[in-house]
């Protein structure tokens, strides 16, 4: 079997096969690399998310295996919508910060997915010189009002209290011409997606058929949710942006060791690129014993050195230890703390004297007064470097490396106080 070939027979085991279409013939045309294939990506914020990370990884399991991947930014859709998987409209973004968008998820899309910058495509290229007489003409005369209707996207909609704009039912066409106009200019006859792209893909596929003659496919991945039924990549706290600047490596680390043991062998297959007989072995470790939870210890470090790069790994594993581990602190342990726990600066003579402690709390904002510093340290509400204190001035041998505090009130709220020399 080509290797060609072999990366159809990876994405299943992997979980990653939800619809294709013809699958014989879908395998004739991997057979022969490169195929051209493409992920179109709508740019509706400033960088991708956890979710998104299948479908670049799939685009990156492609390009392995010798195809050639097409990654799509969509300028012109994300002007529009995607109603798939709503209920409700979405808003639409003014021209300013769909270029922004457009443009930081270009830079991801090429960086992720391993593709050239060449093959990071814009459909605002292609679109935008488009007059609407055109494209009544040539795209909507090949489709049918009554199989529009027929998507499960538009259907779930009109049945729904919302209802749809025409923009967004549109939104279907755009996205045919999009397949229609790479397999023409571009030569992709595969679009790949999650499983609530299916109606938009198999449009596609029918204005080539319709315009060209040609056959096109389409493959699609499930969506994926976590154990509990929530969306995989939402928190109470928003989403888990692959921006560093807009969630921490730190966090996205975390949300992923916090990975239930019912999901954590399939994320493993899906949102690394470790081979399957490596994920089947960790995940029998993990078996064995659950409570060490090695399988997530390994998800989270794959995915944020994926992401993030090693040093995130390092300083994600060195933040943790800090915060939850019971191994001696370290002057390294805390620098890691950087931009997760607020620092507090100190001079040498803040730390002497009788209510230093006191002090400290104070200017670090863990309490608001002298008074309320004291109340704390009288109900042992207060840690130093994990252990709880009740004295109000500072012990010279409580600093690590002789210029770091971890002050602690409560369970969460913390500061790292760095000395100045």
């Amino acid at each position: 079997m080509s290797r060609g070939v072999g990366v159809l027979d990876d994405l299943s085991e992997r979980g990653l096969v939800h619809d294709t279409t013809d699958q014989q013939a879908v395998r004739a045309m991997l057979a022969e690399p490169p195929a051209v294939l493409y992920l179109g990506i709508d740019p509706s914020a400033s960088s991708l998310h956890l979710g998104n990370l299948i479908g670049v990884l799939v685009l990156r399991r492609f390009a392995d295996a010798g195809h050639r991947p097409l990654a799509l930014v969509g300028g012109a859709t994300g002007m529009v919508g995607d109603p798939s998987g709503r209920s409700d409209e979405r808003n639409l973004l003014d021209a300013e910060t769909l270029e922004a968008n457009v443009a930081a998820i270009r830079r991801q899309y090429a960086h992720f997915a391993g593709v050239a910058e060449t093959d990071v495509v814009n459909n605002a290229d292609w679109t935008a010189p488009v007059s609407v007489i055109e494209f009544l003409r040539d795209v909507g005369k090949h489709v049918t009002v009554s199989q529009m209707l027929a998507r499960e996207s538009v259907r779930s909609r009109l049945q729904g209290t919302q209802g749809i704009s025409y923009t967004e039912f549109s939104y279907m066409l755009l996205q045919a011409f999009d397949f229609w106009w790479l397999h023409a200019h571009r030569g992709c006859r595969l679009q790949v997606g999650g499983s609530d792209q299916w109606g938009n893909i198999v449009a596609g596929i029918d204005l080539i058929r319709r315009r060209s003659g040609a056959v096109a496919h389409g493959l699609t991945w499930p969506l994926l949710t976590r154990a509990d039924g929530q969306k995989f990549g939402k928190t109470a706290e928003g989403t888990i942006w692959l921006d560093g600047d807009r969630t921490l490596p730190f966090e996205l680390h975390q949300y992923l060791l916090r990975s239930d043991d019912a999901d954590v062998g399939r994320l493993l297959a899906q949102f690394t690129l470790l081979p399957m007989t490596e994920v089947r072995e960790i995940a029998a470790e993990h078996a064995r014993a659950p409570e060490r939870r090695l399988a997530q210890q390994r998800l989270a470090d794959e995915v944020t050195g994926f992401v993030h790069g090693t040093e995130a790994v390092s300083r994600a594993n060195l933040a943790a230890e800090a915060l939850y581990g019971t191994a001696p602190l370290s002057g390294e342990m805390l620098d890691a703390l950087a931009g997760i726990v607020a620092d507090t600066r100190a001079a040498g003579e803040d730390l002497a004297g009788p209510e230093s402690l006191v002090g400290l709390l104070v200017d670090s904002g863990l309490c608001t007064s002298r008074g309320d510093a004291r109340r704390q340290l009288a109900q042992s509400a207060v840690s130093v470097n994990r252990d709880r204190v009740a004295q109000s001035h500072v012990e010279p041998g409580w600093l690590i490396d002789g210029r770091y505090l971890l002050l602690q009130r409560g369970r969460r709220e913390r500061r790292v106080v760095r000395v100045d020399p």
